[in-house]
């Protein structure tokens, strides 16, 4: 499990994904539901949490054993995890697909350890779509995110219709992504379909956004292999820089008016302080 250190992992077990809605699944796991479920059989005990429900407490176990423990009951449903990463080949730039690779397998690890069903999908879309169950699952996941690779154009909304049209219950949505595509707009207003939640990792290269690129130059699209000639002097580029920072604004501003949660993130952003803390208060994990 090179993906990410032993230690954030041990961290990670105390996190879980959030949802803004309620959504039903099929399995016991740990988050709302809109169904009641027709038993309240007992499943197992998980460490008790801040926030968890006070009464589902185990108190003789806590009388006998010091330990604080929570029941779990099959009328808890479980949550399907769709994480979407883009493999497109502008994610070859700098190390965006490194660093996906990492979020998705911190986000996919979280899931698993709260028993949600995890499946993988890219941007193109793959025909298979690998379907992950249980922490035992945490290396086989991470093997097939490792095995990631970018190429190709991007189809994001092609992409995001196979995701849809795919059965199962709607879940949570996870995409991860440098949207460099004019289907950007359309593919993140159709992902919230069928009443799933949807959350947007939006990254970037640090050379994207702050180039270090003086003079004349030729510029080739990973994805098409086009090539534009441009002269960059450095008045161009701090105007090309608020212009990429005012356009990752209006992506924020998007995700957020369609029900999303969005957070940014560069390749080379160190990602342990962000999934324990700024994530959390931008709700993608409590």
């Amino acid at each position: 499990m090179s993906l990410l250190d032993p230690g954030l992992l041990t961290r990670l077990e105390r996190l879980q994904l959030a949802t803004r809605r309620r959504l039903a699944g099929h399995l016991s796991a740990e988050h709302r539901s809109p169904q009641h479920g027709a038993t309240l059989d007992f499943a197992e005990f998980r460490e008790y949490h801040p926030g968890d429900d006070f009464r589902r407490i185990d108190y003789a176990t806590l009388a006998r054993l010091d330990q604080l423990l929570v029941r779990l009951y099959e009328a808890e449903d479980d949550l399907t995890v769709r994480l979407l990463v883009d493999t497109s080949g502008s994610m070859a730039t700098g190390d965006k697909m490194a660093q996906a690779r990492r979020v998705a397998a911190a986000l996919g690890f979280v899931a698993l350890v709260r028993r949600d069903v995890v499946t993988v999908h890219g941007v193109p879309s793959a025909r298979v779509a690998p379907r992950f169950t249980g922490r035992h699952a945490t290396a086989a996941l991470f093997d097939h995110l490792e095995g990631l690779e970018p190429g190709g154009e991007t189809h994001f909304v092609g992409a995001a219709r196979d995701l849809l049209a795919r059965p199962g219950p709607p879940g949570l949505t996870v995409l991860i992504s440098d949207l460099l595509t004019p289907e950007w707009d359309d593919g993140v207003t159709r992902l919230p379909g069928r009443g799933g939640d949807l959350t947007v990792v939006h990254l970037l290269a640090a050379e994207e956004v702050r180039p270090d690129l003086v003079g004349d130059l030729d510029l080739v699209d990973r994805e098409t292999g086009a090539r534009v000639a441009v002269s960059l002097s450095p008045d161009a580029l701090r105007r090309y820089e608020r212009l990429a920072l005012d356009w990752a604004d209006r992506v924020a501003l998007r995700c957020r008016r369609v029900g999303a949660a969005y957070v940014r993130l560069l390749d080379d952003d160190d990602l342990e302080p962000l999934l324990l803390g700024g994530w959390r208060s931008a709700g993608v994990l409590r």
